[in-house]
């Protein structure tokens, strides 16, 4: 697919989005990210209420591991992940992948990205974007490949990015979540 193309229907599936969600709906995202600019790091309360924004099941055997952890264990790796996530020398991506490696060691974190990339996002909410299946499979039908293997975390935002400049090229100035929005709408989409 061609970049005006996809510029297109991601500016398409962004108005699609906007008209079909509640502007609240990103509220509880809003108060962890302020928590976290205070704190420096996540707790499991935050990390409880961006499970349940994300609409994860918290009846899961990682969750009672999670919350039989100490809160300063949490509290650490998830400060790593904040500074990866705001270091300014990396790439947009290498800081992705840094702060998605830093919660490997939490219950919950070692496998998948939407939850981690949650985390990730709330810790550098101007540079990052949040990952899940619907905005990958919003990715392939906009012709950008995404494989499962480990790092996809910050191959994604690679990709974003791509689309980010894709987008800027033709006078549109988008922030990664709003390109994950719209990857998000484009993924729920019935194939054309």
């Amino acid at each position: 697919m061609e970049p005006r193309e996809r510029v297109q229907r991601l500016i398409a599936a962004a108005e699609l989005y906007a008209a079909a969600v509640s502007s609240a709906y990103d509220e509880v995202v809003e108060q962890v990210v302020a928590r976290v600019a205070d704190a420096g790091s996540l707790g499991k309360l935050d990390l409880g209420a961006l499970s349940a924004w994300k609409r994860l099941r918290a009846d899961t055997p990682w969750m009672a591991r999670l919350m039989s952890c100490p809160e300063q264990d949490v509290r650490r790796h998830t400060q790593r992940a904040v500074a990866a996530a705001q270091d300014e020398s990396r790439t947009v991506s290498e800081a992705a992948a840094a702060a998605r490696s830093a919660l490997t060691p939490l219950p919950g974190f070692s496998n998948g990205d939407a939850l981690a990339s949650v985390v990730c996002f709330v810790a550098a909410p101007m540079r990052l974007a949040v990952y899940d299946s619907r905005a990958h499979s919003g990715l392939r039908r906009l012709g950008l490949v995404l494989d499962d293997q480990p790092g996809r975390y910050g191959r994604y935002l690679a990709l974003v990015e791509q689309c980010r400049d894709e987008l800027a090229g033709q006078g549109h100035q988008w922030s990664a979540r709003q390109v994950d929005l719209a990857l998000y709408q484009v993924g729920g989409q019935k194939k054309r």
